[in-house]
């Protein structure tokens, strides 16, 4: 079963950054939108970012996606973390769209969840 790896979560102070990256070598990672999405405890999962199968977005913010298809690797860079970005973070397969903008849109469009990366940032 086709399933994403996260990693490169940890502990940063308020203010850092950090890079995630997730990969699933069972794919053609070229064929999907990649989604990052976040779920705190007690709250619903949101998404965060996407990086579309072209990789030609370029719409950039606090947290931005993008790809590496050649190394089967999507990327989350995530600047100026704040104590509320504290949660896991995982990525998925856009099964829908191709494109996304750097928006994740609808959660259940989304499939291969991976198990996640903790990042927790904190002082």
């Amino acid at each position: 079963q086709v399933m994403f790896v996260e990693s490169g979560g940890g502990l940063v102070q308020p203010g850092g950054s950090l890079r995630l990256s997730c990969t699933a070598p069972g794919i053609t990672l070229g064929d999907y939108a990649i989604g990052w999405f976040r779920q705190a405890p007690g709250k619903e999962r949101e998404g965060v970012s996407c990086s579309s199968a072209s990789d030609a977005d370029t719409v950039k913010g606090r947290f931005t996606a993008s790809r590496d298809n050649a190394k089967k690797t999507v990327y989350l860079e995530m600047n100026g973390l704040k104590p509320e970005d504290t949660a896991p973070y995982s990525c998925a397969a856009n099964l829908v769209r191709r494109s996304c903008s750097g928006l994740p849109g609808l959660i259940h469009e989304y499939a291969y969840w991976g198990q996640g990366t903790q990042v927790t940032v904190s002082s």
